[in-house]
């Protein structure tokens, strides 16, 4: 009967040591009910139900490493949110530049001569050919050549 009073009172003492111990290191934020100091003094005095008391009560819940709270603002507090606006401001702006110094470079392409009428003399193998007429009623049939 010895053996099992003094195997219950190391439990209890390891119980308390280890209690202690996490309970001193125990991230301040997540302890719960008490300060840590009287968290500390209720698992000294009170020895089986301090300890169970700390494990039940005391200890927040956990949390993955690195993890903080985040609270939640309007999209025009946010700024990434209004980081991302800026950008797509920047950009929407490159394009239109962009898409004026293509206008800008078309406009000045047709200077020389035939560009914008292709299919018509002066395309590639009919120098100096007029071409055929395809129009209905003029007394050429489409697709056919005439012999």
């Amino acid at each position: 009967m010895a053996r099992v009073w003094f195997l219950l009172a190391l439990v209890v003492i390891v119980l308390t040591i280890y209690t202690l111990v996490q309970c001193a290191l125990f991230e301040r934020s997540r302890i719960r009910a008490l300060p840590r100091w009287a968290w500390l003094i209720v698992i000294l005095v009170v020895p089986v139900i301090g300890p169970a008391m700390w494990w039940l009560l005391g200890r927040g819940g956990f949390r993955a490493s690195g993890a903080r709270f985040v609270r939640s603002s309007a999209p025009d507090d946010d700024p990434e949110f209004l980081r991302g606006l800026e950008r797509e401001k920047t950009q929407q702006e490159r394009i239109r530049k962009l898409e004026r110094e293509l206008a800008d470079l078309d406009d000045a392409a047709p200077s020389g001569g035939n560009a914008g009428t292709a299919g018509t003399a002066g395309a590639a193998g009919t120098t100096g050919v007029p071409p055929k007429k395809t129009e209905p009623g003029d007394g050429d049939l489409p697709g056919l050549r005439d012999a």
